[in-house]
């Protein structure tokens, strides 16, 4: 899989539009936002959300799932097992250092089937140089929806001091 690109010496910046996505997974690596564009499909989002200071938002999003894009770099986990996919989390970085937490759970097929996207348009315009946006189209509020990525981490939740249960 070419789709991606081992970084080049430190974390991307965010006046390049790439995003590091690492953690628990085979293929950690660096996406840009033409990355997303050429590697998957594309899918479209049309959102309207609450913005707790101006009222409602309408845009319209284009970009890659972003459970096909992590998956592509092949978590930590059995994807035939169900419990053990359900254990991981996936942390977004935005560059103005927002961030939130998502489930592999919510965005599996088999359990939530959020269909969160990595943008790569929003409203038309390509975000090449703004960086991909995390897009969250069964959220009412916007306050996941994370602007110019700059980190999407991958990894296993454990409580603290307790055991996993057998797989």
């Amino acid at each position: 899989m070419g789709r991606l690109k081992t970084p080049p010496g430190g974390p991307p910046s965010v006046c390049t539009g790439a995003f590091d996505l690492r953690g628990e997974l085979a293929r950690p690596g660096t996406l840009s936002v033409d990355d997303l564009r050429r590697g998957w499909e594309q899918h479209s989002a049309d959102v309207v959300f609450q913005c707790a200071s101006s009222g409602p938002r309408y845009h319209r999003f284009e970009g890659p799932l972003l459970r096909e894009v992590v998956a592509d770099a092949r978590p930590d986990f059995d994807v035939r097992r169900r419990r053990d996919r359900s254990r991981f989390l996936l942390a977004v970085t935005g560059g103005d250092g927002h961030h939130t937490v998502l489930s592999w759970g919510e965005i599996d097929p088999d359990f939530g089937a959020v269909p969160a996207l990595l943008a790569t348009t929003l409203d038309g315009m390509a975000l090449d140089l703004a960086g991909s946006q995390l897009v969250v189209p069964t959220d009412r509020c916007g306050a996941r929806y994370i602007s110019a990525i700059t980190s999407v981490w991958v990894g296993a939740s454990l409580v603290h001091g307790a055991e996993p249960a057998p797989l």
